[in-house]
């Protein structure tokens, strides 16, 4: 008989912590063998825990969720890490792939899809969010011979989701002097002199 997928749950919101746990915890063929609320709080147990699956966090106190899986991969190598989070930026998600997560769902996704992402995991598949798996697919699908920065690419792609300059520095993490220095070289570089015509321009190009 197959024995029990052990999950760990590293998550700082505790109502969501505690939902993940009683889901999990409640499917059959699945054990939570522990939950924390930040990566500090899991560093020195965890190891112990022996998990098969660590669920993970992105924004968290302390070291965050993209610091912390080549640590966990050092404490764990044989553990795969499912990272579920409200973050959709392209950034995010590649560093963390790039890092060693093996996954990447965002938290609306759907109950029964948590459950079964973490045993297609722990069976060496790459489960993702389909909004993710789009936004990966279409990264790779860009015209290599793009004259913008991945930053200004960054940039205009949140352009084209009608985000605001204010949003964009939020999200990206920059201020918005050089959101607006950005959008400036953007121009320059795609000849264009509005917002509209820098969107047009780049998806003819397949620049996002």
């Amino acid at each position: 008989m197959e024995r029990n997928i052990k999950v760990s749950i590293i998550e700082d919101d505790d109502t969501i912590r505690n939902g993940y746990t009683f889901l999990i915890g409640n499917s059959e063929g699945y054990e939570v063998v522990s939950a924390y609320c930040s990566y500090d709080s899991a560093a020195h147990t965890i190891a112990a825990d022996k998990p098969d699956v660590i669920l993970l966090d992105i924004e968290m106190p302390g070291i965050n969720g993209i610091d912390a899986i080549p640590r966990l991969k050092k404490l764990l190598p044989n553990a795969f890490i499912l990272i579920l989070t409200v973050y959709e930026s392209e950034k995010l998600i590649f560093e963390a792939l790039g890092n060693g997560a093996s996954g990447y769902l965002t938290k609306n996704t759907p109950s029964a899809k948590i459950i079964e992402s973490i045993k297609e995991v722990r069976d060496g598949g790459g489960p993702m969010s389909i909004n993710i798996a789009k936004m990966v697919i279409k990264s790779f699908q860009k015209n290599q011979e793009s004259p913008l920065s991945k930053r200004e690419t960054q940039i205009l792609e949140q352009i084209s989701d009608g985000k605001s300059r204010s949003q964009i520095a939020r999200e990206l993490f920059i201020d918005l002097e050089t959101v607006r220095s950005h959008i400036k070289n953007i121009y320059i570089k795609l000849d264009v002199n509005s917002r509209a015509d820098a969107i047009k321009a780049a998806r003819q190009n397949r620049f996002i």
